[in-house]
């Protein structure tokens, strides 16, 4: 195979892998969502990846799909096979030993320490071929919550706001359902499902008493755990958060702040946002409740350069502009 061919035929099979891996988004909490796909002569003889609660990871179920056909095949694989033993079952590094495939390809090293560069290692020393950086960057963004830890120590940050044209969250009454239409608010369950925690503010609960759960066909069990902001007590089946700094004690690779103006203005003052949804519907609100309070800026310069557009787009009649956080390396 040419080298331009063969080039793309690994960003191809990384991208079905990076797909795979985005199934077990917000459920694998503590290991990483990872995709694996198994390529033998051309075709897929197996693919996996990370289940609910973080076992079996990817490549375990890919190779027992594989079986025998793994043998001399390409590897895909969104983050380096684990080398250390666990408990819960071996070390991916050796299953893929034991398995024999000519070759792995995967996207990003593992930041635990357990195995960073362990798990190359042991694959080269079995005289299996081990390329990396394919897909890189998107492995990062699909892993962004378990490479946050090791980074920051905490869970990555997604601010959901929704607002009118002008800013406002509510009427002044209070009255919020619903600014944004159907297609925006399927599109923001859509986001919790992709989440591990969702918190709200003491006073978005008592407004609107929201259940925080999905409601889209077929993933109704994908309702992230519910925090509140407060520093007093939490009804039944939600966990407190007393202050913003205290993510790091979450039990969270992806948290998903929801509301209201005082919670997404506390965690913007405390710089712990990674992400911004905004989601704009086409309504002028006027004397309305205000998406954000203070968030300690001190000059107008600091307000620039701290966000980057990732994605925008329509989603019936409403707006969703997508940010990043601009931050220097970890």
């Amino acid at each position: 195979m040419a080298a331009g061919a063969a080039i793309a035929a690994d960003a191809r099979w990384m991208g079905a892998a990076l797909m795979l891996a985005e199934r077990g988004r917000g459920r694998t909490f503590p290991n990483p969502a990872v995709g694996c796909v198994i390529v033998a002569d051309g075709r897929v003889v197996g693919r996996g990846w990370t289940r609910p609660g973080g076992r079996p990871h990817a490549e375990a179920m890919a190779l027992a799909q594989a079986g025998g056909a793994a043998r001399g095949a390409t590897v895909y694989v969104t983050l380096e096979p684990c080398a250390h033993e666990s408990p819960r079952g071996p070390a991916c590094a050796d299953l893929l030993v034991a398995a024999g495939p000519a070759r792995v390809v995967a996207a990003l090293g593992d930041p635990d320490p357990r195995t960073d560069g362990g798990g190359f290692a042991r694959l080269r020393a079995a005289g299996i071929a081990v390329t990396t950086g394919v897909g890189a960057a998107e492995a990062a963004r699909t892993t962004a919550g378990f490479l946050g830890r090791f980074a920051r120590g905490r869970p990555h940050v997604t601010l959901k706001l929704a607002t009118s044209l002008d800013g406002c969250i509510a009427l002044a009454s209070g009255e919020s359902r619903w600014i944004t239409g159907p297609a925006a608010r399927a599109h923001a369950h859509l986001e919790r499902a992709r989440a591990d925690a969702i918190l709200v503010g003491r006073g978005t609960l008592a407004a609107d008493s929201p259940a925080l759960d999905v409601r889209l066909p077929g993933l109704a069990d994908r309702a992230p755990e519910r925090w509140l902001l407060t520093r007093g007590d939490a009804p039944a089946g939600w966990r407190v958060l007393a202050d913003p700094a205290d993510i790091a004690t979450m039990t969270a690779d992806w948290l998903l702040v929801e509301g209201g103006a005082g919670a997404a203005s506390a965690f913007l003052a405390a710089d712990l946002v990674d992400r911004l949804l905004l989601y704009r519907a086409p309504v002028l609100i006027g004397a309305g409740r205000r998406a954000l309070g203070d968030i300690g800026l001190g000059s107008l310069a600091a307000a620039h350069g701290r966000w980057r557009l990732d994605d925008a787009r329509t989603l019936g009649s409403d707006r969703i502009e997508v940010y990043e956080r601009v931050r220097e390396p970890a």
